[in-house]
């Protein structure tokens, strides 16, 4: 009995810490329109391939991933084809995160590689 509860209580802790972490999503207009709508906090990341800045942004963004209290999605965005959604959200260079929530823009920022300014960047949204 005791160990089924020490399981079931595990269980829970790990369903609750996996709901209210760093989620990391590739782009689609309704997985946005979805955050949008319901004034949720969510990140584009304006990503390409062979940027090596994206890639160390990449790395950042896994090491953020089980920090507790970043209950936010990020959207990896494909520079290179996404074209309407850079002009839309005016991205000039790969390795741009934009953050949201709702319809609103908490920050922006270009080329930073810095966990403490994705952190920060990211937590201004929650």
């Amino acid at each position: 009995m005791v160990l089924r509860r020490a399981f079931f209580a595990s269980v829970l802790l790990l369903a609750s810490a996996a709901s209210h972490a760093l989620d990391i999503k590739p782009f689609s207009a309704a997985l946005l329109a979805q955050a949008q709508a319901s004034d949720q906090p969510v990140a584009l990341h304006f990503h390409a391939d062979w940027c090596p800045t994206c890639r160390a942004q990449e790395k950042v963004l896994q090491s953020l991933k089980s920090e507790p209290g970043l209950d936010l999605t990020v959207l990896v965005v494909n520079y290179d084809t996404e074209k309407e959604l850079k002009k839309l959200f005016n991205v000039r260079a790969q390795s741009t995160f934009v953050v949201l929530r709702g319809q609103q823009e908490w920050a922006r920022l270009v080329g930073d590689t810095d966990p403490a300014a994705i952190r920060t960047a990211f937590k201004s949204a929650l």
